[in-house]
Formats: C-alpha cells, structure tokens, sequence
C-alpha cells in the first residue's frame, strides 16, 4: 500500500542532509570544514545548564501544561515587552518543541486545504513544506540581491488573492541574513491590515544584529497588526541551545488555544527541566548574547571580505544572522574532470568532493544562483575554508 501522499510530498531538510554528510566524513577521520549547520559553535552559558542541573537534581522531570510551565510563559511575556514592545497574557504564549515546532503548529491551526501562504524567496527551507504537510498552496515571492532579499509592499500586494491566508515573514533572515527596516514592516504592515491575512513573525535572530540595523517585531506597531501577527521566537540561537527545543509563540487566544489542542496530540508538553534552564536564559545575565553576537559580527566581515575577493563570487553583506548567501552562478557552465557544474547541488558537490568544504546548495531555498554558508564556526575554519573555496575554484 506504501506510505501517504502527505509523506511523499514532503522533502527532506536539505540543511540537516549536508550536515549528517559532512558529519559522517568528520566521523571517519577526513578533515573537513563544514559551513552547513545553522548552529551557534559557543556552548550553551553556563548559569542556564547549572538551571536545568538544579532541576532535574530537584526532580522537575514530570509532565507540565501542554503550553508550557505558567512560569515560563510570564518570563517570555516579560521578555516580550522589554524587548519588542509587545504586552501578551501568560495564556497568549504557547512554548513548543523549538522554533520549528512553533511555526508548524501555527500553520497547521491557521491553514485550511487549498488556503495560500506567502513566502518570500530565499526562504528557509521548511517553511513550503510545512504549509504542504498542513495541505495549503505556498505562493512564491521572488527577491534577489537587487531588492536586498527583501519584498516589497508592491510584491506582496501582487501576490495577495481572494485565497491568501497567511504571509510568512522571517527578519532577520535565514539563509540572506537581511533585516527589514521600521519603514518596510510598516508597509508591509498596512497591506496585511488592509487585507485582513495573517502573518508569522519569525524572530528567531533577533539577538544577531549587525552594523546599523534594528530588529523591529512588526507586531508592535498598533492593535489592527497585532491581531494579525503570531509571533515566533526561541532560544536555540540566542542561547546556543539548539538541542535543549525551545521556541515560543506569542498571538491571539484563540489561535494560541489551537495550537495547544494540536500540540496535546502530537509532543505535548515541551520538555521540563529544559523549561526551568530557558527561564534563566531569560531572566538571567545576558552578557553571553551580546559576547556572541560580537564574535559573529568579526566573523561576518572576513567571510564576507574572503567570498567577494573569489573570482566569480558574489556577496551582499548579511544585516542579521549568522549566514551569507553568495551568488555563485558565474560558475556555472564551468567543468572539472569531466563534470559540470550545472547549479548549486553540483556546485556544493564540487566542494565537498574536492575541496572538503560543506555548505549548503541555494536550491533549497528557493534560489539555486546561491549557496549558503554559516559563519557559525571558528575563526580559524571560516579563513581555512576561505582558502580551500579560492584553490578549488582555480
């Protein structure tokens, strides 16, 4: 009978693919540097794993709520109005299984069959499959360099129909690294408004700003947004937690309320003593963030300075995250042994194969001119892997 139509249409993560691969050749001994994860290389600080130690330690290893320990959420709720300027009641925050998780269940509470979301492209690479899982129609917005990787309020009003749903809005981003401004969530706003569509704010990156640069939550501008906007964010970038899951949703009741009905079925609560360490990344020093944010903004300007010095290599400079997303599609045509490179999956082949440089094809995100890489790694392997790009592209 074979698996359901809903298994077969999904992708598999082409991030996690290039990192179990590299990964596997790490494991056998080969040297290779790997710009593939889109993880913090610090540890997790240590005032938030002495939490959790506590915890476990005390015996907080039992189920909570489903939407997360009340503790939690007045911490995110706090965190949310000193940070962002956004006022939420403990019972309008869901805390979920990371991120992800949170921007599944989002869609899956939101998304009937056949409703549109729009996507801005590049997107992160699950954000159109996770509106299939959910049996929605992912609407396509095209940017490039030209425009900053960014929409405008021209294109989303183009693609906005009678079946809009919901547009997915990623700032800072994952994987160009661009930043909206105050002006631009402003007028995407007022369309959104306009419209009467919802929009999923992923917040992810907030913490990794760089230059002049400001995260703004569009959320915060008045009441009629707010109403429209479900927030998202999580700790695994800001903390470097990645494996500890968890993110957090902040929206309207009746929307938190379903993602909690959904959520009781599938994980339910989100880990506890993971619970009790995120309320000390929250309410704790912070020091830690900023001392990341700092070294990944160094790091940020040698890559970038070591991409455009490659000939047939161009690179926009990243505003927020840990990633840039260079133009490589001058290369294309070219030939080595024999094989050509056709795209961004035989060019991050290429690499691999004969330079022992991971990074990740654009073609998962919508843009197969590009290719992504972290700068989520050591100084030393950023201007190793520098090197080992210039030679094999020779």
């Amino acid at each position: 009978m074979g698996i359901s139509e809903r298994a077969r249409r999904a992708n598999a993560s082409p991030t996690l693919a290039i990192d179990s691969k590299a990964k596997k050749l790490i494991s056998e001994g080969v040297d290779v540097v790997s710009f593939a994860a889109g993880e913090p290389d610090f540890d997790t600080p240590q005032n938030v794993k002495a939490a959790a130690i506590r915890a476990i330690e005390a015996g907080v290893t039992k189920y909570t709520p489903v939407p997360g320990t009340l503790e939690l959420q007045k911490a995110i709720c706090e965190k949310l109005k000193k940070d962002n300027g956004l006022e939420y009641a403990p019972s309008q925050i869901i805390v979920s299984m990371g991120a992800k998780h949170s921007i599944y269940n989002v869609i899956m509470t939101l998304c009937n069959p056949g409703d549109e979301v729009i996507i801005p492209v590049p997107y992160w690479v699950s954000y159109p499959d996770q509106v299939k899982l959910a049996d929605g129609v992912p609407v396509y917005v095209q940017t490039d360099e030209s425009s900053g990787f960014k929409m405008t309020g021209e294109m989303l009003k183009a693609a906005i129909t009678p079946k809009t749903r919901l547009l997915i809005l990623n700032s800072p981003s994952n994987p160009t690294g661009a930043v909206y401004s105050r002006a631009e969530l402003e007028e995407i706003a007022s369309i959104v408004v306009e419209s009467g569509i919802y929009v999923i704010s992923d917040e992810i990156y907030e913490k990794m700003i760089y230059g002049a640069n400001k995260h703004v939550s569009i959320a915060s501008f008045n009441s009629e947004i707010k109403k429209l906007t479900i927030t998202v964010n999580g700790l695994s970038k800001s903390h470097s937690m990645t494996g500890w899951r968890i993110g957090y949703t902040a929206a309207e009741q009746e929307i938190i309320s379903g993602m909690s009905r959904i959520q009781s079925h599938s994980t339910s609560n989100p880990v506890s003593f993971a619970q009790k360490g995120a309320v000390e990344a929250l309410c704790g020093p912070q020091e830690s963030v900023e001392i990341m944010r700092k070294e990944f903004d160094k790091r940020r300007k040698i890559i970038v300075a070591g991409l455009c010095a490659i000939p047939g290599i161009r690179c926009t400079d990243p505003g927020g995250a840990f990633y840039v997303f260079p133009n490589v599609s001058a290369l294309y045509g070219k030939t080595f042994k024999g094989k050509t490179i056709t795209g961004s999956d035989a060019f991050a082949e290429y690499l691999l194969d004969e330079a022992r440089v991971a990074l990740v094809p654009g073609s998962g995100f919508g843009a197969d001119q590009n290719v992504r890489l972290s700068y989520a790694i050591s100084m030393a392997n950023i201007k190793k892997g520098l090197e080992r790009i210039a030679e094999a592209l020779k």
